[in-house]
C-alpha cells in the first residue's frame, strides 16, 4: 500500500533507537524525508549510518538536542523551520518508589516527556495550519493507564500527553491537520531486551522464560502475552502519519496488546 508520504518531511524526537528509530526507517521506506534526533551527536551519527545501510535511498538528516535544556531546544527550532509530520516520541523514566522520586526527578521527566512536545507543537502547529496539512503524533504508553508503582512520575507525564493531544486536535477543526496519540504496550526495544537479559543472567533463566514470567506474573492483563516488536508499533505510527489517516483526529490509538482493557 502506498501511504502517499513521498515529499513529506517528518521530524521524530528520540529516534536513534527503539520505536523512534523503527518509525524513522518505516517513514523513509515510504519515501518521506526524515529528520532523526537524539541527545548526543555520536548517537545521532551512528543512527544515521544504520538508517542509510537499511534504506540506502533514504533522505535523512539528524540533529542532536537535549530536551531538558531550553537553549538546546531553541537551537533545534532554528535549524528546522517547518515539517509536515511531528512525532513527539522522546521519553525518559526512572524506576523508583514514589517516596524516592525527588522534585528534580519529577521536573526532568516533565521537561523531557511533556514540555518537549508542548514546545515543538507550539512552534510547528501554526505552520501546519497555515499550510492546511500536517500530522502531530504523541507517543504515550500503557503506563498512563496501568501506572506501575515504580513509575508514577513517568506514568503521570504519559497521561498528560493524552490531554495535550486532544486539546491541540480541537485547534485543527475544519483543516487537514490532525493530532493523535499512540499508546504502545510492552515493546521489545533495546532497553526492554537489556532488561530481559539482565534478569535472565541474575536468575539463571533463559530470555524466553523471563519474558513468559513477565506476562504471567506482572503484565497479566496482556492478551498478546509477548513484547510487541518495534516494527509492529512503527507500522501503526506510520499509517497515522500519512494522508490516508485523514479521518482520525483527536484519538488515542492503542497498540498495547490488549493490556489496558476496556472497550474504548
Amino acid at each position: 500500500m502506498d501511504l502517499n508520504l513521498k515529499g513529506k518531511t517528518a521530524f521524530i524526537t528520540g529516534s536513534t533507537s527503539g520505536i523512534g528509530f523503527a518509525t524513522a526507517k518505516a517513514l523513509a521506506k515510504e519515501g518521506a524525508k526524515v529528520i532523526i534526533n537524539g541527545r548526543q551527536k555520536m548517537s545521532v551519527s551512528a543512527a544515521l549510518e544504520r538508517l542509510h545501510s537499511m534504506v540506502p535511498e533514504a533522505e535523512v538528516e539528524g540533529i542532536a538536542t537535549d530536551f531538558s535544556n531550553i537553549a538546546s531546544v531553541a537551537s533545534l527550532l532554528e535549524q528546522v523551520p517547518s515539517v509536515d509530520i511531528l512525532i513527539n516520541n522522546v521519553g525518559i523514566y526512572s524506576s523508583q518508589t514514589f517516596f524516592e522520586t525527588t522534585d528534580e526527578d519529577w521536573q526532568r521527566q516533565i521537561e523531557v516527556n511533556i514540555m518537549s512536545g508542548v514546545r515543538l507543537s507550539r512552534y510547528f502547529l501554526p505552520k501546519m495550519l497555515e499550510a492546511n496539512w500536517g500530522r502531530i503524533i504523541f507517543i504515550s504508553s500503557e503506563c498512563a493507564s496501568l501506572v506501575p508503582a515504580d513509575l508514577i512520575a513517568y506514568s503521570t507525564t504519559k497521561a498528560a500527553l493524552l490531554a495535550i493531544s486532544r486539546g491541540l486536535a480541537q485547534l485543527t477543526t475544519g483543516t487537514d491537520v490532525t493530532v493523535n496519540t499512540i499508546i504502545p504496550g510492552s515493546t521489545g526495544t533495546e532497553g526492554a531486551e537489556q532488561f530481559l537479559a539482565n534478569i535472565a543472567h541474575k536468575e539463571n533463566k533463559t530470555r524466553e522464560q523471563v519474558e513468559l514470567d513477565f506476562f504471567t506474573q506482572v503484565r497479566t492483563s496482556s492478551l498478546l502475552q509477548r513484547f510487541a516488536s518495534v516494527e509492529e508499533v512503527a507500522n501503526t505510527i506510520t499509517y497515522f502519519a500519512s494522508p490516508l489517516s485523514a479521518a482520525t483526529n483527536g484519538a488515542a490509538i492503542k497498540i498495547d496488546g490488549g493490556s489496558i482493557g476496556g472497550i474504548l
